[in-house]
C-alpha cells in the first residue's frame, strides 16, 4: 500500500532542553562495521551532521508542531499509554509533547535502559516528576515508578525512509523493545525526526522494526495501514 502523507503548518516556539552532546557523539559510531552495519553507519554520520547544522528557529517550530500533532495522533489512535523519549544532544525537543499529552489526560512514560543488549522497559512519568540518571546517563523515572506497556511510542532516530525503515544509534534498544511489545499486543511506533534525517532507502535487517509513522517539521508520514 502506498504511503499516505498528512501535511500541516508547523508551530513557532518550543521549550528548551539540553542533553549530553558527548553521549550522542559516542553512540552514533557504535554500530559494528561491515555489510549492512557499515552502510547504516555512513548514513547515520551524514544525517547527524545535517541535524547539527539546523537553525534554532526550525528546532523551536518543530517542538511546537510535535506537541500539537502528537496529541492529535494519540487521540486518533485512542492510545492508552504513550512513551516519549527525553531528548539528548540535538534531538528534537519533546518536552512540550509530554506536557500536552499529560494535559490531554493521556498516561505518559519514559524508556528505561536495563542493559546494553536488552529491550527497554517503560516507567510511568509526567513532566515535573523526579528523575534519576540511568546507566547511560540519560534521565529516567525513579525505580519506584510503575512499569507500563505503551501502545504508542514516539521514538528517536538518526535516519528514516518513507517505508518506515529506521536507523537509531547502533544499540538496537528500540528494535528489541518494539519486537517484544508487538509480540504481546499493539505497539505503534512514531519516528520523531527533522526532514533532514530522511534518506531515499534505509538498509534493514531481519531484526529491524519498522515505524508506522514519521513526524517531521513538515509532515506526518503514514508508512503503512494500521
Amino acid at each position: 500500500m502506498a504511503p499516505t502523507y498528512l501535511r500541516r503548518r508547523p508551530g513557532s516556539q518550543s521549550i528548551g532542553f539540553l542533553g549530553s552532546a558527548l553521549f550522542m557523539s559516542s553512540i552514533s559510531h557504535s554500530s559494528p562495521v561491515g555489510g549492512i552495519d557499515e552502510a547504516k553507519a555512513a548514513l547515520r554520520a551524514q544525517a547527524l551532521a545535517k541535524r547539527r547544522a539546523l537553525p534554532a528557529d526550525l528546532r523551536a517550530a518543530f517542538a511546537r508542531r510535535l506537541a500539537l500533532e502528537g496529541v492529535t495522533l494519540a487521540k486518533r489512535l485512542e492510545a492508552q499509554v504513550v512513551s516519549v523519549f527525553l531528548p539528548i544532544g540535538d534531538e528534537p525537543d519533546t518536552l512540550a509533547l509530554l506536557s500536552a499529552l499529560r494535559d490531554a489526560g493521556v498516561t505518559t512514560a519514559l524508556p528505561v535502559t536495563v542493559g546494553r543488549r536488552s529491550p527497554l522497559i517503560f516507567r510511568r512519568w509526567s513532566p515535573g516528576e523526579p528523575t534519576q540518571a540511568g546507566p547511560m546517563k540519560i534521565s529516567e523515572p525513579l525505580s519506584s515508578a510503575d512499569t507500563v506497556a505503551p501502545d504508542l511510542l514516539f521514538t528517536p532516530l538518526s535516519v528514516f525512509d518513507r517505508l518506515g525503515n529506521r536507523i537509531g544509534y547502533g544499540m538496537g534498544h528500540y528494535d528489541r523493545s518494539l519486537a517484544t511489545l508487538r509480540a504481546n499486543g499493539r505497539a505503534i511506533a512514531v519516528g520523531v525526526a527533522y526532514s533532514a534525517s530522511e534518506a531515499p532507502n534505509v538498509p534493514a535487517g531481519a531484526h529491524d522494526q519498522r515505524l508506522d509513522f514519521v513526524l517531521t517539521e513538515r509532515e506526518l508520514i503514514e508508512t503503512r495501514a494500521l
